[in-house]
C-alpha cells in the first residue's frame, strides 16, 4: 500500500489525522522554521513529543517540516528546531536548504532526512546529489512534473518519491513566491508565509467587496457572492486582452483519479496540502484517502468524487499532471 502523508497543523489535527487513517503526518514548530508559519498554528517542542508518541502509539509517523531557509546569522534557530525534532523521536524532518542538510547530515547523522518540495529537485541528477551528499533517503517531488516524468525519474535514483494529490497549489517554483514578498515584504522562504493575514484588508464598496494584499487588489467580488481568500497567484487581473485568474484558478488539486498511475510510477507516499485547514476538514480528506489507498492496493474500483465539497472553489484540478499551466 502507498504511504499516506497527511497534515497536522494543531495537535488536534495530528490526532485527527493518525484516528481516521494517517500512515504518516507531517507538521512543524511553531516559528520560522517551517513553511507555515501562521499565528495559531504548528507545535512547541512540548506539543510535537506528545503527538508523536500518540502517534507511534497507534503506528503512524511523524515527519517534522524544517523546510525554510535561514537567515544569515540566525541559523542556531534551525539547528534547535533539528535537535528538538529529533530529541522528540520523529521519524524524519523534511529540508530544503543546502547547509542545513549538511548540518542535519553531519550533526544528526540518525535522524532520516527527507527533501522538501521546496527544494524543487525535478530530475534524477539533482536527486542523486542530494542522496549521495547528504544522505536523503526520500524526495518529494515538485507539482510540475507529469506521470510519465515521474515514472521516468524513479528508473533512475534509489530514493524514495513522494508526490501531491489533494489540497491547494502553488504555481510557483515551489513557494519560492516572489509575487507574494513583493507584496507584503514577507518571504514564504525565509518567513514562511505566503499571503499573510496581517496584510489582506476587506473593503465594502458600491460594486461589491474589495479584497487588497498589501497595497494590491486582488478580487472585487459582486455582492452576495463568496469571497475567497486573497492569495496573490489566485486573484483576479487584467493582462493585456484578458481578465481573470491569469496565473491560476482558485481551485484545489485532486489527483484522486492518478493514484493507480502514481503507484506504476513507482511513487512510495502520497502526500495533502492542508496545515492551514480545520481537524474536521484533515480528519474527512484522511479518511478518504486511505479509502482511495486501501482500494487501489486491493485492485478495486477507487471512490468517486467524494472530496469535490472540501476542495477550494469546490472545483479540482489535476494541475501539472496533465500540463494544464497556462
Amino acid at each position: 500500500m502507498m504511504e499516506l502523508v497527511c497534515p497536522a497543523g494543531t495537535p488536534a489535527s495530528l490526532r485527527a489525522a493518525v484516528d481516521a487513517g494517517a500512515h504518516a503526518v507531517y507538521c512543524g514548530f511553531n516559528d520560522e522554521t517551517n513553511a507555515r508559519n501562521f499565528p495559531g498554528l504548528n507545535f512547541s517542542p512540548e506539543e510535537l513529543a506528545e503527538g508523536i508518541a500518540y502517534a507511534h502509539d497507534r503506528g503512524a509517523k511523524v515527519l517534522v517540516a524544517l523546510n525554510t531557509f535561514p537567515r544569515a546569522g540566525g541559523e542556531v534557530l534551525w539547528h534547535r528546531a533539528l535537535a528538538n525534532a529529533e530529541s522528540a523521536g520523529a521519524d524524519a524532518v523534511i529540508l530544503a536548504d543546502l547547509g542545513l542538510l549538511d548540518y542535519a547530515a553531519t550533526h544528526h547523522p540518525n535522524l532520516r532526512r527527507h527533501l522538501s518540495v521546496q527544494a524543487a529537485a525535478a530530475n534524477p541528477d539533482a536527486i542523486n546529489f542530494y542522496a549521495a551528499t547528504f544522505g536523503v533517503r526520500r524526495v518529494v517531488l515538485p507539482r510540475v512534473l507529469t506521470v510519465d516524468e515521474i515514472r521516468a525519474i524513479n528508473r533512475e535514483i534509489d530514493v524514495e518519491t513522494e508526490v501531491f494529490v489533494f489540497g491547494g497549489l502553488c504555481v510557483m517554483a515551489e513557494g519560492r513566491c516572489s509575487l507574494s514578498s513583493y507584496a507584503t515584504g514577507r518571504s514564504p522562504n525565509m518567513n514562511g508565509v505566503c499571503s499573510p493575514a496581517s496584510h489582506v484588508v476587506y473593503s465594502e464598496e458600491t460594486d461589491g467587496l474589495r479584497a487588497r494584499l498589501g497595497d494590491f487588489t486582488i478580487h472585487r467580488t459582486p455582492k452576495g457572492q463568496p469571497a475567497p481568500y486573497p492569495t496573490l497567484c489566485k486573484g483576479c487581473f487584467t493582462s493585456g486582452e484578458q481578465t481573470g485568474h491569469v496565473f491560476e484558478d482558485p481551485v484545489s488539486l485532486d489527483a484522486t483519479q492518478l493514484i493507480p498511475a502514481l503507484a506504476k510510477a513507482g511513487v512510495t507516499a502520497l502526500k495533502i496540502e492542508g496545515r492551514q485547514r480545520s481537524r474536521a476538514y484533515v480528519a474527512e480528506v484522511v479518511r478518504s484517502f486511505r479509502a482511495a489507498v486501501e482500494a487501489q492496493a486491493a485492485g478495486l474500483p477507487l471512490p468517486q468524487g467524494a472530496l469535490a465539497r472540501l476542495a477550494e472553489g469546490q472545483a479540482g484540478t489535476t494541475g501539472a499532471y496533465a500540463k494544464t499551466w497556462r
